[in-house]
């Protein structure tokens, strides 16, 4: 993993970061993810709706499909009325972890969606879900403005700048990245270093795309931990399935996984993350992380290739 390490170990200013370094960065961690059987060319499609008409279910991705930042995708909103016309049951499948639900669905409502609570399942939910009694003591990797709100019954201690916090705790959750700083990153490799314990990551994402560039997410953190420790930290989001499988539960049982539709921007995460447990997918190429590059080159590259692919939902 040395070629992992020199690409994640480099951080470069915002406006260094854009969709070719996430796309290395992503490949750069690739024997890290899952496998799955590559599906070959993928078929151009005009929208979504040419897309879905073999399947129950259609999964959205959020940051890069839905909205970019704070700003929603034009059409989009109409697009999902329009699969609920036609029948087609939806959900969001999303890796922002750094918010309660209730700020989330706030910001759905906000940005032009009506999405129900059950429809939108995040990988801070899987891992909650995946912890759900632990009467551990955990470090946290989170902005505390919304206090201990969706924790349950986590003891946690946020992660700052006292080392004690690092040296006291029996493990760590990585969830939302904001604040987040090499100074802290170094704490924490330290700790482990140190102390071996375990390592949870409710964000797989390494980038997202927002209004002024691409931020960096959680699990560019965790990978560089991993490299950095030897260490891999559970992933609990795309494109690893406890997510999937939350989003199907609250869809309904006993919808086969070929009549399930994964969208999304992402090949690594969306796309690939679908297609290891069986679903059909899409990608999305104009808004998100492979804005500005070649989408076929990039699906031979990694090796993964959607059922369809279009400009935007």
């Amino acid at each position: 993993m040395r070629a992992a390490n020199r690409l994640l170990t480099d951080t470069p200013e915002t406006d260094g970061r854009d969709a070719a370094w996430a796309f290395a960065a992503y490949q750069a961690i690739r024997p890290r993810l899952p496998q799955a059987r590559d599906a070959g060319a993928a078929q151009p499609v005009a929208s979504l709706s040419e897309a879905v008409g073999e399947v129950d279910l259609v999964l959205l991705d959020a940051y890069g499909m839905l909205n970019v930042g704070e700003t929603p995708i034009p059409g989009a909103a109409d697009r999902i009325g329009a699969l609920r016309a036609a029948g087609k049951r939806v959900a969001v499948v999303s890796n922002s972890a750094g918010y309660p639900k209730r700020h989330m669905m706030a910001r759905w409502q906000r940005l032009g969606f009506d999405f129900t609570a059950a429809e939108v399942s995040s990988s801070r939910e899987a891992l909650l879900a995946t912890l759900a009694g632990d009467r551990r003591h955990w470090g946290i990797m989170l902005d505390d403005g919304h206090g201990r709100e969706d924790l349950g019954d986590l003891t946690v201690s946020f992660l700052g700048d006292d080392p004690e916090t690092y040296a006291g705790v029996d493990g760590f959750l990585l969830i939302g990245a904001s604040g987040w700083n090499e100074t802290r990153q170094s704490l924490l490799a330290q700790a482990l270093a140190a102390r071996p314990r375990p390592v949870f990551c409710g964000n797989p994402d390494l980038v997202a795309p927002r209004e002024t560039g691409l931020s960096l997410e959680p699990g560019y953190w965790a990978h560089r931990l991993a490299d950095a420790t030897g260490q891999l930290p559970v992933f609990c989001g795309k494109p690893f399935p406890s997510v999937f499988d939350l989003a199907r539960l609250r869809a309904g049982a006993g919808i086969p996984p070929d009549r399930v539709l994964m969208v999304g921007d992402t090949l690594h995460t969306d796309i690939l993350g679908g297609r290891a447990l069986g679903y059909r997918s899409a990608l999305v190429t104009d808004h998100g992380a492979l804005k500005s590059l070649s989408c076929q080159s990039c699906c031979r590259a990694a090796g993964i290739h959607p059922d369809f692919v279009m400009a935007s939902i």
